[in-house]
């Protein structure tokens, strides 16, 4: 398998630093969809700050990977469910941690969730 970021850098809006427009992915032999994945612990319980459920979405979203014998190198596309637009940035750093130098298409939406204390959400769609 082999992916290919496609950033076209005219004729369309640029992409900022941390995402790309479109991610080719040829020949792979198998997908993986997470279900929004959530900053809960092992209890199910979500810490109150931001950055600490941020550290465990992505643990989660590692976890589950890793249960497809995957890694955070093979997310094509992510979806991140925002309770506040203020926590846009803290959640573009997260992800920039997570993938270091990757990037992938990408796309932020402000929502409610179905609990308060849920303060962001992450979908992925992973390929191998």
């Amino acid at each position: 398998m082999r992916m290919i970021p496609r950033n076209p850098t005219n004729g369309v809006y640029p992409a900022s630093d941390d995402y790309v427009h479109a991610m080719e992915v040829i020949a792979p032999t198998r997908f993986l969809y997470l279900s929004g994945t959530m900053g809960l612990d092992e209890a199910g319980n979500a810490p109150e700050s931001l950055d600490d459920q941020l550290i465990l979405i992505w643990k989660n979203i590692a976890r589950i990977l890793a249960e497809a014998e995957m890694t955070v190198d093979n997310i094509v596309r992510l979806t991140s469910y925002l309770t506040d637009h203020d926590f846009a940035e803290a959640n573009a750093d997260a992800r920039c941690r997570a993938l270091g130098d990757r990037r992938v298409p990408t796309t932020a939406i402000v929502v409610k969730t179905l609990l308060p204390e849920w303060l962001v959400e992450i979908e992925v769609v992973a390929a191998a």
